[in-house]
């Protein structure tokens, strides 16, 4: 993760929420006034983002002590105390929102990546991520996915080669995207090409391409489709991926299954922060 980066998506996120200052806890608490407190899960949970969670409070007062319990990654069952803080009230309080709801929506995503993972044990099909992000934090988001076992796909538009359908239209086919995109130097680079029908299959095969996508496909003609690439382009299935259906996907011979899923519509994590 860049440092960078990341200081700067707080800093921003600490300014969106403070603006001109905590006007409530600055008038109840004195500056000198301390408080201890604990971070609480409240569901089972895969851990993400707690180094996070405490730069949150590490930016606004380097004198809070944040002490994590367990490591990203690591399954917290509910009820079990994630980390212990103590520190200046005020700071406390003004980073509470900030570093719970990251920390919430990257364990969120961790936890459910987890679950894809699970149902994936077996088979060699890996899962990942697409560019389905919250704008702003797509760094945090495909961290998230990794840390619950999942990969990531293509970071951005400058990451790799990706033929998509409306490409596929507005180039005047398969073939000639591909050509158009080769005869710009692109040699040297992968291409992934989304075919939607068998007939695009046999056209992507013929043009060599190193990843073949098969989009929004019924499970029998992505069998199909398997059969027919056999071996000469990795395989990998988008589009109305689901929890229920990725074990029957990866039975079919595919080898990456890439899920909006995972990042779009996760239920985020529920973790309290509590002051005693």
């Amino acid at each position: 993760m860049n440092k960078l980066a990341l200081d700067d998506l707080l800093h921003r996120s600490l300014l969106e929420d403070i603006g001109f200052g905590d006007i409530t806890s600055e008038a109840i608490f004195t500056e000198s006034h301390t408080s201890q407190g604990f971070l609480l899960a409240k569901q089972n949970l895969v851990l993400a983002g707690i180094q996070v969670f405490s730069r949150v409070f590490a930016l606004l007062d380097d004198q809070i002590q944040i002490s994590p319990y367990y490591t990203d990654g690591t399954l917290v069952p509910a009820g079990e105390k994630i980390a212990s803080m103590t520190g200046n009230t005020r700071s406390l309080l003004a980073g509470e929102r900030v570093a719970l709801n990251l920390l919430q929506r990257m364990s969120g995503i961790a936890t459910h990546t987890r679950r894809y993972v699970e149902a994936l044990k077996g088979f060699s099909t890996i899962i990942v991520d697409t560019r389905k992000t919250t704008p702003g934090l797509r760094m945090l988001e495909k961290y998230a996915v990794t840390v619950g076992g999942g990969k990531n796909h293509r970071y951005g538009l400058d990451s790799m080669v990706l033929i998509k359908d409306n490409h596929i239209q507005a180039a005047g086919g398969v073939t000639a995207a591909v050509e158009l995109v080769r005869s710009q130097g692109a040699c040297f680079r992968k291409i992934e090409v989304e075919v939607e029908n068998l007939l695009q299959v046999q056209e992507a095969l013929s043009l060599g391409v190193d990843i073949i996508m098969l989009d929004n496909m019924h499970i029998t003609m992505i069998e199909q489709a398997a059969k027919m690439i056999d071996g000469k382009a990795l395989i990998e299935v988008s589009g109305n991926v689901v929890l229920e259906r990725v074990a029957q996907l990866a039975a079919a011979g595919v080898d990456i299954i890439s899920s909006g899923e995972l990042t779009h519509s996760v239920k985020t994590a529920d973790i309290s922060m509590r002051l005693v």
